[in-house]
């Protein structure tokens, strides 16, 4: 369902519930082109076998070709063989997946090499087949580009306009919305306003907006924060802190933010999250009902503490703690800080906060998607550091949930945790979040994890 109504000689459509159809499309398009890649490469083995006998490239009787469509696959998709830039990109398509069949092809001879299997193959016929491989790879790589090309016409991202306080009588592609009708604009001091600012945005890939030079700073940080491509409409430019420039039918844009993780990232983080929380819920079952005891026995209330938090694109969710307060005293706003010796805590909340089992619950949040298992930790809209709201001490503290939030990252694993008594405490974490963001790696996921058993008892731990 739509809503559409005139605005500046344009129409502007909100969509009330709207279906992710290009994501979808794009989803299934990887699909088709990762079993088209798994035929294609199994195809020039099978080939390859007719020249001295399947035995000669099926070492224990398995062809060499099913051994290598998992280890192709994995380098495949890290090395971005299947991202909106290969759907677009013929070259790239090419490039990419040939190049991860050749490192695919050297793992095995290197695998030959230790394990003296040389004898037991045919180099003619791994050659032929890593060759007829190639060709069957590019060949189906230069019909899906074509087939890709003739059924997405219309593109294959979704596009918001949003114009704000300007006119505009451009053409325009998608979704348009006129923030002034809709009651919205990018006020960085009210977290309320950049939750609803959220729900336009969710689930689109690209967005444009048209706004007067002095909103240009407000909305280019809003951007940055929100996961997506972000640009401001030209043709006046300021420092807004542009990546570079784009175009949106004939006018001119500055691309101020681009999404920190691709959607083959985002699989992996998330395939990652999923990998180690659901094995851990299951094994820390018993601990989670032994503190549940613990923290009814001592006082009455409930068992979880919920509280508001910020995450990604400045979304607001319930995060999940064990309670270690008293029940009539939890601060549910993040108002007041935690001191040491709080009178609020419990003792059996003394010692879940000390050695962070109070944070466990949190792995419910990352199985529901609120969060992950590392990332930059979610902040209670209430917090100060000294004297100011967080987002007061820096605006570009948005910007840090352009991710999801984390149960740890890279800020607690230098140290920086606890209480945010001046105003240096946040520009640390900050910091640290930002860093992250803009240098996310798998492996540095799973290095923050290993690292994290270090500080789970901290000094700032209470």
């Amino acid at each position: 369902m739509t809503d559409s109504r005139a605005i500046d000689g344009t129409v502007t459509t909100t969509p009330a519930r709207r279906v992710l159809s290009k994501q979808a499309v794009r989803l299934m398009l990887y699909a088709q082109l990762i079993v088209l890649d798994c035929v294609a490469v199994i195809s020039g083995f099978s080939l390859a076998g007719l020249i001295r006998g399947q035995a000669w490239i099926s070492p224990a009787g398995i062809n060499l070709g099913y051994l290598l469509i998992p280890l192709y696959a994995l380098l495949a998709l890290n090395r971005n063989a299947y991202t909106i830039d290969v759907l677009g990109s013929l070259a790239e398509s090419v490039r990419r997946s040939l190049t991860a069949l050749f490192m695919a092809m050297l793992i095995i001879l290197m695998f030959g090499f230790f394990f003296q299997a040389g004898s037991l193959i045919s180099r003619l016929e791994f050659s032929a087949g890593i060759i007829a491989s190639g060709g069957f790879l590019a060949a189906a790589r230069l019909s899906f580009h074509y087939f890709t090309r003739n059924r997405t016409e219309e593109g294959l991202t979704d596009e918001l306009l949003i114009v704000d306080g300007v006119e505009y009588k451009g053409q325009y592609h998608g979704y348009v919305i006129n923030a002034r009708t809709e009651g919205l604009e990018p006020d960085l001091h009210n977290p309320s306003m950049l939750h609803r600012l959220a729900a336009y945005l969710y689930g689109f890939d690209r967005v444009i907006v048209a706004c007067p030079v002095e909103r240009q700073y407000d909305w280019a940080l809003l951007l940055k924060g929100s996961n997506i491509r972000g640009e401001i409409l030209l043709p006046e430019s300021n420092t807004v802190g542009a990546l570079g420039l784009s175009e949106y039918h004939g006018n001119d844009t500055l691309v101020v933010s681009r999404g920190p993780l691709s959607m083959a990232n985002r699989a992996k983080k998330r395939v990652l999250d999923l990998s180690i929380t659901v094995p851990s819920l299951i094994l820390l079952s018993p601990l989670f009902l032994a503190v549940a005891i613990a923290i009814k026995l001592e006082s009455p209330g409930p068992v979880f503490f919920r509280q508001k938090r910020v995450g990604r694109s400045n979304q607001q969710f319930d995060i999940l703690k064990f309670r270690s307060m008293r029940a009539e005293l939890c601060d549910a706003n993040g108002d007041q800080s935690t001191v040491r010796d709080d009178e609020r805590i419990t003792r059996v909340g003394a010692f879940i906060r000390r050695t962070s089992i109070d944070e466990l619950p949190q792995l419910i949040n990352v199985l529901r998607g609120d969060m992950s298992l590392v990332g930059p930790r979610p902040h209670a809209l209430g917090s100060l550091a000294g004297d100011k709201l967080f987002w007061e001490v820096n605006r570009r503290y948005w910007v840090r949930h352009a991710l999801k939030p984390g149960i740890t990252g890279l800020a607690q694993i230098r140290g920086y945790r606890g209480s945010t008594l001046r105003k240096e405490d946040l520009e640390k974490r900050l910091s640290a979040d930002l860093e992250y963001l803009h240098g996310w790696r798998l492996w540095r996921d799973i290095s923050i994890l290993f690292t994290t058993a270090k500080v789970l008892m901290h000094r700032n731990a209470y």
